[in-house]
């Protein structure tokens, strides 16, 4: 028996399989150590209800892949709180792009870009998963992603560069100020997930052509710097995975053409092709 987990910084999908059988689905707070300590990731672990926790003494291994697991210090820490819980299990801990390319592998090289409240992209072969540029999180990257349109048009907001209506619109539905902004973006924990909650409102309105060339931009910039630095990457097909290719497919799909991109799969959520490739892996024998 075997537990699957995907993670970004919002939320987690759970699966428990065994043999070729799900037996259980669940979703959780997702979990980024960056912005929470082993404790708390524990904490959430143990929220997974009894269709998971009654059968831990049985889970073998535990897949996790999740955002801010990029670094050695990072992943132990989420092991430590996932074993505070599944103490019986080996743990297997790798950042979220990871999971994204392992769904998207369909037998050839290949590239895949994730896109959701962050945003990464990496090269996959079967065999090594390969990045050329790594993630740097919303400060010093995460371009294409919701934290970064969140980013971008509060920015704009803050140094009056939106147009009047947007900027009406976005004071009238959520009553913001400088204060409030610089509080959730300096002080308090995740800025990511409250920079990335303001794409729903830029969804609602991206046929405005500011918001969608803003959007559009903020694509091209993301492929330029994660898919452009990968050898080859103009014979690759790029797979993309998130919620960004998912509810911006238009932009992005004009952002593949652009770039002479082979535009491969297109899917929002990994867990289910995940979890198809790791039964395939994990009992092959």
């Amino acid at each position: 028996m075997i537990l699957i987990g995907t993670s970004g910084s919002t939320k987690c999908d759970w699966q428990l399989v065994d043999a070729n059988k799900t037996l259980a689905r669940k979703s959780s707070k997702g979990m980024n150590p960056f912005f929470m300590d082993d404790v708390a990731i524990s904490d959430i672990a143990k929220s997974l209800g009894s269709d998971i926790l009654d059968h831990k003494s049985e889970i073998e291994v535990v897949y996790y892949f999740g955002a801010g697991c990029s670094s050695k210090h990072f992943a132990s820490m989420v092991e430590r709180g996932l074993s505070m819980v599944f103490n019986k299990s080996h743990l297997y801990v790798k950042e979220d792009i990871v999971a994204a390319a392992f769904a998207t592998f369909n037998g050839e090289p290949s590239i895949t870009a994730l896109m959701g409240t962050g945003s990464n992209a990496c090269h996959f072969d079967g065999d090594i998963v390969r990045q050329e540029v790594s993630g740097m999180d919303f400060i010093l990257g995460d371009e294409g992603s919701r934290s970064h349109f969140g980013k971008l048009l509060l920015s704009k907001f803050l140094k009056k560069q939106l147009p009047s209506e947007i900027a009406q619109d976005l004071e009238k539905e959520f009553q913001i100020d400088k204060e409030e902004i610089l509080l959730n973006v300096y002080i308090k924990p995740y800025a990511n997930v409250y920079l990335s909650s303001f794409s729903q409102f830029i969804k609602e309105r991206i046929e405005h052509p500011y918001l969608k060339a803003m959007v559009k931009q903020s694509v091209h910039e993301f492929v330029e710097t994660y898919i452009c630095s990968i050898k080859n990457y103009k014979n690759l097909p790029v797979h993309f995975v998130g919620s960004v290719p998912h509810f911006f497919e238009e932009i992005v799909n004009e952002v593949v053409e652009e770039h002479q991109l082979i535009k491969g799969i297109f899917i929002e959520e990994p867990i289910d092709l995940l979890v198809s490739y790791l039964i395939k892996k994990h009992y092959k024998n």
